[in-house]
């Protein structure tokens, strides 16, 4: 008996030890795993491993991004990393440090596992001046668990930071002017390097981002070093048009020097500076070189990336991309509203008082734009009439046009009309709206969502849509969404997300080309 007892307790102890060779369990805690800098552990939750702030990159100011110092023993990845310095209320000065930063997150259903996930790179929105990748919003484990994907989130540098161009002081300083996206590429590499051991497909990673994150896309499709580091791309209501060059950004950081008392020769002394002293010079700089920007204003100007022909070839959506991104499948898509201010509250608006208050914008015109709106969304009410899109979507199809005819892979087109059922009568199809429902995250923004029926169903089908896309290469989703294809700048085909998704063709061109012409 005592024989049977032991061999069956070496029996035991033999199929534990294979099991754990074979990978970790999910459970409270995560047995570690390698990546290039050192071993890690997270945690789990619902079948999906996690891990947060893991280090990608260190960097002194100013400077392009080199590889994180290695560390000793099992480095616990299990809270978000701080974020980079900024000035907002809702991150508090305590969550930001400008040394330790450079982080990425993770969220998967398997670790070494020889599965190729395929990879969903995230970029947050915020322009390039601030925003962090632990927005409650954008946790990834819903889509992970979802899709069987891998998301990854990042932070970077931001604002003077991160596009800060010093190089008309010092050649030292070639590349401080798109630092920042330099970050990005670097976290991309560091993805490149270690996804295997998370379960994710190197060779196929898609980036995606909405609003300064669908810009940071499109900036990554314009730099060399970008290449080959994602396969797909997906632009979310991110078409603002960043007006930088290398004469424009080597003028304002000639400026910022000025404003702080310095000359070409103390560049150094920029380093023993607090954030705030420099970021209150850049602002004073910006604002003296080209003015306050104008809320709702369609171009970009400061700290932003700079197209120098090197880093940044040229700028994104004037119209298209770089030719170095061809290859690359695109999903492009904004919202109705966006961040037009609209007049859903004023329930007992009428059609004349519509037309009085668009008198003033367009004129003897109006009845025009009255009929163009009428095409592109039969049914609307006359708080429609004054909440429509003009910032986003006008370069939005003028990029999706152009980027059809110059690309030799896919674009698909999209738009959000699904307004949110949460203060219905003022909120509309807001910017960001589409973020929740692609990460399929209703509960964790239902403040945003709402908790009806309708909204489960428009996430379930953007969410499935974005992770077929990541996949394959094609956003199509058989049962839950009609035949979805390819945009052309003739067919115009776009899937609009509503209560009833439906694809139409140029369905707002006309509109869209008689409030700002896209020629």
């Amino acid at each position: 008996m005592k024989g049977l007892f032991n061999s069956s307790l070496g029996c035991i102890i033999l199929v534990a030890l294979l099991l754990q060779a074979c990978g970790p369990a999910v459970g409270d805690h995560v047995s570690t795993v390698s990546t290039s800098f050192g071993e890690i552990s997270g945690s789990s939750e619902d079948s999906v491993f996690i891990f947060e702030g893991i280090p990608y990159a260190r960097a002194e100011r100013f400077m392009p991004p080199q590889d994180p110092d290695r560390w000793e023993g099992v480095r616990q990845c299990v809270a978000f990393g701080p974020v980079a310095k900024q000035v907002v209320p809702w991150i508090a000065d305590s969550l930001m440090n400008e040394k330790e930063l450079f982080s990425v997150n993770i969220w998967t259903r398997g670790l070494s596992d020889g599965k190729k996930r395929p990879v969903m790179f995230w970029l947050h929105g915020g322009g390039f001046h601030v925003g962090s990748s632990s927005d409650p919003m954008t946790d990834g484990k819903a889509l992970a668990k979802k899709g069987d994907v891998v998301v990854v989130s990042v932070n970077h540098r931001l604002n003077i930071l991160g596009f800060l161009d010093l190089s008309g002081a010092d050649s030292k300083y070639a590349q401080s002017a798109n630092v920042g996206m330099l970050d990005v590429v670097k976290a991309l590499e560091w993805v490149r390097d270690n996804i295997k051991e998370f379960g994710g497909d190197p060779s196929n990673v898609t980036i995606f981002g909405e609003s300064g994150g669908g810009g940071k896309v499109g900036t990554l499709m314009c730099m060399p070093s970008a290449k080959g580091l994602f396969h797909k791309a997906i632009i979310q209501s991110g078409t603002l048009i960043n007006v930088m060059t290398k004469d424009k950004s080597q003028a304002l950081g000639l400026a910022v020097l000025k404003n702080l008392g310095l000359t070409t020769n103390d560049v150094h002394k920029l380093d023993t500076l607090s954030y705030h002293a420099l970021l209150k010079a850049g602002n004073e700089a910006i604002e003296s070189i080209n003015g306050r920007r104008i809320p709702g204003s369609p171009t970009m100007f400061g700290f932003a990336p700079s197209a120098d022909g090197n880093v940044l070839l040229q700028q994104p959506f004037t119209p298209g991309f770089a030719s170095v991104s061809r290859e690359i499948p695109l999903l492009i898509g904004t919202t109705l509203n966006e961040l037009i201010r609209t007049a859903y509250g004023e329930k007992e608006l009428t059609m004349e008082q519509a037309k009085d208050r668009l008198k003033k914008i367009y004129g003897n015109r109006t009845d025009e734009f009255v009929k163009l709106y009428a095409k592109a969304y039969p049914g609307f009410t006359p708080q429609d009439l004054l909440s429509v899109d003009t910032v986003f979507r006008p370069f939005t199809i003028r990029t999706a046009e152009a980027w059809a005819a110059q690309s030799s892979a896919p674009v698909y087109s999209y738009f959000l009309a699904w307004k949110s059922p949460v203060d219905s009568s003022s909120r509309g199809s807001f910017h960001g709206l589409d973020v929740p429902l692609v990460f399929d995250n209703v509960d964790l923004r239902s403040d945003w969502t709402g908790t009806t029926k309708e909204s489960y169903d428009i996430a379930d089908k953007m969410s499935s849509a974005w992770i077929n896309f990541a996949r394959a290469g094609n956003p199509n989703v058989a049962g839950k969404l009609p035949a979805w294809e390819t945009y052309t700048a003739s067919n115009g085909a776009t899937m609009i997300f509503d209560s009833g998704c439906i694809v139409r063709n140029h369905h707002d061109r006309e509109l869209m080309k008689f409030i700002k012409p896209l020629e």
